[in-house]
């Protein structure tokens, strides 16, 4: 015990371990709010995110007999004949009910061609009896159309019966399972890995223009005399009070084929024919360049502005050439506002959606797009997620990697 404890009675230690635990509590509610909204607008949709990804109940719920009876088959050859009975009888039901057309969906995304198939044979069974379909199911199946008759239908309506499955993510990676549950190539189109590796060379090149046009911008603000540097800071800010549509609108009106810039280029005899500019990789890459840059140029002033002047005069003063004082001193202290410059830029830039889907076209669509492709217009939201989740731990990589060889310590925003 302490002299200061032992010059305080019993009575006055407890009023003190309550006044304490009175503190603690109130800053405990004055972190609340945050902790709330942390939790509902990132734990909450990243954990459902991950759940989606593998979780796929729509045939379990759809055709519950059917699954069960195909747990046991081995994907060698047909299914036994109850198989198709039970089958039959279910989607009759679903077509009685207007819900084949979900059970077409879910199918097809593992079969091509089978949301017609499963489609077409509903219509057809609609009205047969309940006992014509448990007795003659195959019969009448395999007659509704010969693609019944395949195993690598049925093996498809297997894997898609899984409740938790890994499909979304074998997909996302160009992956698939064979009849031996063997992991292979996708034999289809491959196209998620050729996506993610677009991205990322797109928000590189954003990320290295993004550097080149805003480090000598941010080091004349940092120089310039208070006035000049308050006009131009004003210039930097001021897409922030524009909306994005209209900026991202008004590179439309630029670029297209009578767009400014050609109708510019053809009057001054630089051109015969308008470019191509518009939908191209290459509108991503300006329009998000342009949207970005401020991003880049705002943590390089703050750190600049606050760096000594008389360092490199020091080093002016000693023999060094300019170029040399710049690389050797003023570089390396702009080094924490780069990295963070830098990894805004590219994080931002590597989910960016609206600018891609309005000026990219077909060349110019990011992986983001092809996710809200997947939630908007073919509700595939178990692919979705496991593509945006592939997403994120991309970046969780990117940055602990960063981490390692730079460290994210250095990092500063002011």
């Amino acid at each position: 015990m302490t002299s200061q404890q032992a010059a305080l009675s019993a009575d006055e230690i407890r009023a003190e371990i309550r006044a304490l635990k009175r503190r603690k509590r109130a800053s405990l509610l004055l972190v609340v709010p945050l902790l709330v909204f942390i939790f509902f607008a990132f734990v909450a949709p990243i954990a459902t995110m991950l759940y989606r990804s593998v979780y796929n109940p729509t045939l379990v719920e759809l055709i519950p007999k059917t699954v069960q009876e195909l747990s046991g088959w081995k994907k060698t050859e047909l299914p036994d004949p109850v198989v198709f009975s039970t089958f039959a009888k279910e989607l009759k039901e679903l077509a009685e009910s207007r819900r084949s057309g979900v059970l077409a969906a879910a199918i097809n995304r593992a079969y091509p061609g089978a949301s017609s198939l499963v489609n077409s044979t509903a219509r057809k069974f609609r009205r047969l009896p309940d006992d014509t379909l448990i007795k003659d199911g195959k019969t009448l199946l395999t007659e509704a159309d010969p693609r019944w008759g395949q195993p690598e239908l049925w093996r498809a309506i297997k894997v898609t019966g899984q409740v938790y499955t890994d499909t979304y993510y074998l997909t996302a990676l160009d992956l698939e399972r064979n009849a031996q549950n063997e992991i292979q190539q996708r034999e289809s189109a491959s196209i998620y890995i050729q996506l993610y590796t677009k991205t990322l060379g797109i928000a590189l090149v954003i990320t290295l223009l993004c550097i080149a046009l805003g480090y000598p911008l941010a080091y004349y603000l940092a120089h310039a005399p208070r006035r000049i540097a308050g006009m131009l800071m004003v210039l930097v800010l001021l897409p922030f009070w524009t909306s994005l549509l209209v900026r991202t609108t008004s590179w439309i009106a630029l670029l297209q084929t009578n767009g400014v810039l050609n109708s510019v280029f053809e009057s001054l005899g630089l051109i015969n024919s308008p470019l191509e500019m518009l939908y191209t990789r290459f509108a991503t890459i300006i329009a998000m360049t342009h949207i970005l840059l401020p991003f880049m140029i705002l943590p390089l002033y703050s750190v600049m502005k606050g760096i000594d002047p008389s360092f490199v005069r020091a080093a002016l003063s000693l023999g060094s050439r300019p170029f040399s004082a710049f690389v050797r001193i003023f570089l390396p202290l702009t080094l924490p506002g780069l990295s963070a410059g830098s990894l805004l830029v590219f994080i931002i830039s590597v989910g960016y959606y609206i600018t891609p889907a309005l000026v990219g076209g077909t060349d110019g669509q990011m992986i983001s797009n092809i996710i809200a492709f997947h939630m908007q217009r073919s509700n595939n939201w178990g692919l979705a997620a496991a593509l945006g989740t592939l997403l994120l731990v991309l970046i969780l990589v990117l940055y602990w990697t960063y981490d390692r060889l730079i460290g994210a310590r250095n990092i500063k925003l002011g």
